[in-house]
């Protein structure tokens, strides 16, 4: 596919930014010990195929690091998104709804031939992509942060005031999107409101739905950041956060502690907090625990490589990794 490359040195990134011009390039600072970049590059490829003037560049992150240190790339994977050379957006970590919202946001611009990119694709195939992009999304003018008119800002504060999660999509960006929405859904306004594939209608009805306490019901809600870090906190008897994961630490102190874990015979899965910033920052404050790796055993914080080595060394490290203790 003639517009998915892979950039092997900092030049090749350099051209293929500079072969580009005016139109959009994505480029995925992967690594090849990383399952989710896998996926993602799968993600990219169904892309490709969509946006032929788009770019879509491959870089292992560790292979060219002049480049992932311009651009602070601290995790992979990273997607980065350039037009005229210069870089217009980011998106980081393996996040398949969010990679194709932006793409189908920034790619809107004419292509080589001035036509509109993805003038030919069938509009009703696109406008289905859109509304199922997450559970619930708002079509709105403008984003969340900078609401472009009065409607769109009064329906965000009452999706936020509700603990609603919600993606949104910038009608203002897509003038195709933007028509063509009003007929797929029969509704002559914006913003609108889908959950599940299925339209619940404009500012107007979200109110009531407000009102009756019935939004709630109707909106998956968001979850807290302490209800998430207790969920993967008990995902398993034994939770190692870690830099990397059990077959690759990204850190001696992370390598070290696998090497004490793995001689007990337990059994225990790891994170990477590398692949989440939320939850790298959010268990310092959760566990008051500054630094990394931590270990968990049954939801309780046991602690850093310093402690699992004195367990080890006084011979308590499988009574306490199995509970017992």
């Amino acid at each position: 596919m003639a517009n998915l490359v892979e950039a092997t040195t900092q030049q090749q990134f350099e051209d293929f930014l500079a072969k580009a011009g005016k139109c959009l390039t994505v480029v995925h600072f992967q690594a090849a010990w990383a399952p989710q970049c896998g996926q993602m590059n799968e993600v990219m490829a169904e892309l490709a195929k969509e946006h032929a003037h788009t770019t879509f560049v491959k870089l292992e992150a560790e292979a060219v690091p002049e480049v992932s240190e311009k651009y602070e790339i601290s995790s992979v994977p990273t997607f980065l998104f350039f037009k005229s050379g210069e870089k217009v957006d980011r998106l980081d970590g393996a996040h398949a709804p969010e990679l194709t919202k932006k793409v189908q946001r920034l790619a809107v611009s004419e292509g080589p031939g001035g036509a509109a990119e993805g003038s030919g694709a069938d509009l009703n195939q696109r406008l289905k992509k859109l509304i199922n992009a997450a559970p619930c999304m708002l079509f709105m003018k403008g984003s969340p942060q900078e609401p472009r008119c009065g409607f769109s800002r009064q329906i965000v504060a009452l999706l936020k005031e509700h603990n609603i999660q919600f993606s949104s999509f910038d009608i203002l960006s897509d003038e195709e999107v933007r028509q063509g929405l009003k007929t797929y859904s029969n509704w002559p306004t914006y913003p609108q409101l889908y959950v599940n594939g299925e339209l619940v209608g404009g500012l107007d009805i979200v109110k009531e739905l407000a009102e009756s306490g019935e939004l709630e019901n109707t909106c998956p809600k968001a979850v807290t950041l302490e209800h998430r870090l207790k969920t993967i906190i008990n995902q398993s008897p034994v939770m190692l956060f870690m830099k990397g994961n059990k077959e690759a630490a990204r850190c001696g102190f992370s390598r070290q502690i696998l090497e004490l874990l793995n001689g007990t015979g337990v059994d225990y899965d790891t994170f990477d907090i590398l692949q989440d910033e939320e939850v790298r920052q959010g268990l310092k404050t959760y566990s008051n625990w500054p630094t990394y790796p931590q270990l968990y055993v049954k939801g309780e914080l046991i602690g850093g490589l310093d402690i699992v080595k004195e367990l080890k060394e006084s011979g308590e490290l499988v009574s306490v990794l199995k509970g017992e203790s």
